[in-house]
């Protein structure tokens, strides 16, 4: 019998470390997923995860449920994430990852073509140009597949906030992907 994350929670939060096993079980990947694509070192983000589940154990007492479990997850692990990330960002890496793609996109040829392996390494490239923030955003939205309300309980941020970011990050992106020589018809 599967149990729902609710309850899972509920367990977990009077102590229950096999409930608890379960969740980790259930969102280990997804958050080491979304602390790697927050720009995080593989073992960063595996140091962010085990982290996300540390503080998450501590504070279940807490969790009032005013979101689902999985949002609230993704709240700790995005702030988790995120910190780690703005200590290692600099200029230099978004300037050196954005070279990357303009000059590798040429390099490639047939690689590039829409909706290829090398056109999706290149979108992940600018993605981790991105803040920090829109970082969160976009991969919150688009690739955790969470709604905006979702992503503004994950981040602590007004809805409209997070809707500001996800503007500002799609435009953003856009500019980039041009001057890296995509034709409009090529990305989303």
């Amino acid at each position: 019998m599967t149990h729902d994350d609710e309850d899972l929670a509920e367990r977990a939060a009077r102590g229950d470390q096999e409930a608890f096993g379960e969740l980790v079980m259930r969102y280990q990947d997804r958050v080491y997923t979304l602390a790697r694509r927050l720009g995080n070192s593989a073992e960063d983000a595996q140091d962010a995860t085990q982290d996300t589940f540390l503080r998450a154990w501590r504070a279940l007492p807490r969790f009032r449920k005013d979101a689902r479990f999985s949002t609230w997850l993704y709240r700790i692990a995005s702030r988790r994430a995120l910190d780690v990330a703005v200590r290692r960002c600099s200029i230099e890496e978004y300037e050196a990852d954005f070279e990357e793609v303009t000059v590798g996109r040429s390099a490639r040829g047939e690689d590039s073509a829409p909706g290829s392996a090398g056109q999706r390494r290149d979108l992940e490239r600018l993605i981790g140009t991105l803040s920090p923030m829109q970082r969160a955003a976009i991969t919150l939205f688009y690739y955790q597949d969470r709604s905006v309300r979702e992503v503004s309980v994950a981040l602590g941020l007004p809805e409209g906030t997070v809707k500001t970011h996800l503007h500002r990050a799609r435009a953003v992106l856009r500019r980039r992907l041009e001057a890296a020589g995509f034709r409009r018809e090529e990305y989303p």
